[in-house]
């Protein structure tokens, strides 16, 4: 054993290594050392303006391009700030490393000055709270980096004290990641006795309908849930953060579940004889499975969940578990386009219901920013009565181009996530919708996007109220107590951040202010004043 590279130039390699193009966060005396060794192997720490946008970022970058996002606070308040978005990648399936620095080691046991316990505060929102250590560090940074890139990923918190980031390791072990390629076999089937195989169970379906999700995404599984659909004749439901696992414009695309018109993609699968759920994650689920469709559990995992009852369950790789139920199960078309046209038909007229002639409605405005931008745009969206119109009404093509938290669906969310997806992808068209009260949380945020040149339209959907929570307090009887919002010049603002500011309250305006949003090299703020009628309608 002999002495080696400071603790923090070996996180920092590990960082590199795994190709990590930016670090976000805010930072502190305790990760200097860190934050130095990441700029010397090219890795850019961005300063975002609070750490839970940070973690955001970080997030965004990761949804975005299926690698790992990166995220740093300095100790006490900045690691406590740092906790809603470790909990967000936790909830969402992320993979995130977040670190926090701490005090010197040998203060921590009694000095109190903005000391936390890290491993408490963290442990129930992440897969693993550890430490670094100098004798250990990478062995530590291989756990950390296998752990939340595992199915299913999630969250990874480190603690690195002052005087650990800045040490010399003390040991030989070599900077390499461990293998994370999925396997391309089929995986094993567990059945409850007395129930018929999944091949069966698919050649003996008449209705079965596929409800995709996340983990499919994971898993680069479109092509073949696109063959599955197309020659099996199944039609395709999905989760809201696995838009675009199947073309949203494709003839048996059936809708997205649990977002806007949720009654109407219910009924469909109550109606159904089968269901395939294909990496269905249920911590996307808002409303409770009550629908007696057969399951068979299709995954990476088993269904361990129980969220719904699965008498057969296929655990392993994805796309080869679909090829294999594809080609056993070989029974031809179960549903023709017309059979499914008159469900297609019902969502249409559901999503525009409420529609008020003359004003400018949400689903009005994700038109038109879905027709103002090309197929391969990326839109974030935050949390609000517009997600769940967004969730359900903007035409996804591709995977990782509908980006939203719908785990811990946390508002503040669009916005820093737009900033790290366009980092990520920077010849992408970007853009965020967000409602005015998750915009107000985070529009600090503006001035990074301006300062780093980044394109992305934001539109902010301005009714000056939580509609979601109005909508409740309405419901039971109760007058708007703490949901109503100031109205706010966002175009000043927005203008004083080094933005482009534009104010709409009809359709015709919109388009004009879209016009050209592509190819931008600053933000464009546009303040959308719509008419919330249509939510009450929706929900």
């Amino acid at each position: 054993m002999t002495d080696g590279p400071s603790v923090a130039s070996v996180m920092a390699d590990f960082i590199n290594e795994a190709g990590v193009p930016y670090v976000f966060g805010y930072p502190g005396t305790s990760n200097i050392e860190f934050m130095e060794g990441a700029r010397q192997r090219g890795v850019e720490t961005v300063l975002a303006r609070r750490e839970p946008t940070a973690a955001f970022m970080a997030e965004g970058l990761s949804m975005a391009t299926g690698g790992l996002g990166v995220c740093l606070s300095t100790l006490g308040p900045g690691s406590t700030a740092l906790v809603n978005g470790v909990a967000a990648a936790q909830l969402d399936r992320v993979p995130m490393l977040a670190i926090s620095g701490q005090i010197g080691t040998a203060k921590e046991p009694f000095f109190t000055h903005q000391v936390v316990e890290h491993e408490r505060l963290f442990a129930p929102i992440s897969k693993w709270a550890g430490r670094v250590d100098a004798g250990s560090t990478a062995t530590i940074m291989r756990k950390a980096l296998r752990l939340a890139t595992a199915e299913r990923p999630g969250a990874v918190h480190l603690t690195t004290n002052a005087d650990v980031a800045k040490a010399t390791t003390t040991t030989d072990d070599e900077v390499v990641l461990p293998p994370m390629e999925a396997a391309a076999v089929a995986g094993q089937v567990h059945r409850r006795p007395g129930t018929a195989d999944p091949t069966a169970s698919l050649r003996e379906a008449r209705r079965p309908v596929i409800v995709a999700g996340i983990a499919a995404v994971r898993a680069g599984a479109t092509p073949e849930l696109v063959r599955l659909a197309e020659e099996e004749g199944i039609p395709v439901v999905v989760a809201p953060m696995a838009k675009g696992v199947f073309p949203e414009n494709h003839p048996m695309f059936a809708g997205v579940i649990d977002m806007a018109c949720n009654q109407v993609i219910w009924d469909f699968l109550a109606d159904a004889d089968l269901v395939l759920a294909v990496g269905f994650d249920p911590v996307e689920l808002i409303k409770p499975w009550e629908i007696d469709t057969p399951v068979v559990h299709v995954d990476a995992v088993a269904n361990t969940d129980q969220i719904y009852r699965a008498d057969v369950e296929v655990v392993g790789a994805i796309p080869a578990l679909l090829d294999w139920l594809r080609e056993e199960a070989a029974s031809g078309p179960a549903w023709s386009e017309a059979d499914l046209a008159p469900h297609r038909a019902r969502l249409t007229d559901e999503y525009y219901r409420g529609r008020v002639d003359g004003r400018l409605n949400p689903t009005d405005v994700v038109d038109a920013v879905r027709a103002a931008l090309p197929r391969e745009a990326i839109v974030t969206t935050d949390v609000g009565s517009h997600k769940l119109l967004v969730g359900q009404g903007w035409t996804t093509y591709e995977p990782r181009t509908s980006l939203m938290s719908n785990g811990l669906s946390s508002m503040g969310f669009g916005l820093p996530a737009a900033i790290g997806a366009q980092l990520a992808v920077p010849g992408a068209p970007v853009a965020a919708i967000i409602g005015d009260g998750g915009f107000a949380m985070v529009q600090g945020e503006l001035q990074l996007a301006s300062s780093l040149g980044l394109g992305i339209v934001v539109v902010v959907l301005v009714d000056g109220s939580l509609n979601r929570i109005e909508l409740k307090q309405q419901a039971l009887g109760y007058p708007s107590t703490a949901t109503r919002i100031e109205e706010s010049d966002l175009v000043r603002l927005a203008e004083a951040m080094g933005c482009d500011g534009e104010r709409t309250d009809d359709l015709a305006t919109l388009e004009k202010a879209l016009e050209g949003s592509a190819g931008r090299d600053r933000p464009l703020v546009i303040e959308a004043h719509i008419d919330p009628a249509q939510y009450l309608s929706q929900f």
